[in-house]
């Protein structure tokens, strides 16, 4: 089915099981076929760049997305306008670029100036190990659910 491409939102890493996963949401318009493309910008919403989500400590909530919401602006989409986070690309700027890439952003990732920002060791540890038993919790539950066995899942104790 033939679509225009309108917006991207860019989504923080660590909102799912694995940290370092990069997820996007696409939002399409449904056109019909045309010899040219539909896509003429491409809005981009940076919700990745300088953001901190984990499953147990910081999970990504609703209000956290408000103001992608309100720069989405589903109703008046040609009334737009660019802010820090929120920016347009023509289609020639999308298809100039190596393999017309969408990996595109453009604020400064303030973790990655120098090493002293980085956490220390034990820290990025103690997020992993967080990280990987909300995800064997997640697990275990369906795991039970799936088995007909409501409740909690077991720790690992038993």
């Amino acid at each position: 089915m033939p679509a225009r491409l309108l917006t991207l939102l860019r989504l923080p890493t660590g909102i799912f099981y694995a940290g370092g996963v990069k997820a996007n949401v696409l939002f399409f318009d449904r056109k019909p076929p045309s010899e040219k493309p539909w896509t003429d910008k491409l809005w981009i919403y940076d919700f990745r760049t300088n953001q901190n989500f984990t499953l147990k400590t910081r999970a990504l909530t609703r209000a956290d997305l408000d103001d992608f919401v309100t720069r989405y602006s589903a109703g008046n989409r040609h009334e737009r306008t660019e802010t820090e986070r929120f920016r347009a690309f023509s289609y020639d700027e999308l298809v100039a670029r190596d393999k017309a890439s969408l990996d595109i952003f453009w604020l400064r990732d303030e973790s990655l100036e120098d090493s002293e920002n980085l956490p220390a060791p034990e820290v990025i540890a103690a997020e992993i190990v967080e990280d990987l038993q909300a995800a064997l919790d997640q697990f275990a539950a369906i795991a039970l659910s799936l088995a007909g066995q409501p409740g909690e899942p077991l720790d690992e104790r038993g």
